[in-house]
């Protein structure tokens, strides 16, 4: 089996000479992403502990090495940047949806 192209906005480390779909057809993207929330109301204290915990095991060697084992690429960043890209992933894939006309049954 050969890898014709990762969906990704960027090449994957885990397959450099491996190109992206979007390096044939511009501006394509897909990708799944995982991230941390928290209930509504949580107090901002808290929050900032986790997001700092977090971002730290991100930068750890050992789980850099299990997430890279994986083919995963950690994202470190703040809340703010992770709803962000929350905000603007659901918004791509609306858009998808409506034009694709699926329906819930």
């Amino acid at each position: 089996m050969r890898a014709l192209a990762v969906t990704s906005a960027e090449r994957s480390p885990a397959l450099p000479d491996v190109p992206t779909v979007a390096d044939t057809v511009p501006g394509y993207e897909a990708s799944a992403w995982f991230g941390v929330s928290a209930p509504k109301g949580t107090p901002p204290a808290a929050i900032a502990r986790l997001n700092r915990e977090i971002n730290a095991a991100l930068v750890d060697p050992t789980m850099k090495a299990r997430l890279a084992d994986l083919g995963g690429v950690p994202i470190a960043g703040t809340p703010e940047q992770f709803w962000a890209l929350h905000r603007m992933e659901t918004e791509k894939w609306a858009k998808i949806v409506q034009f694709s006309g699926a329906k819930v049954d």
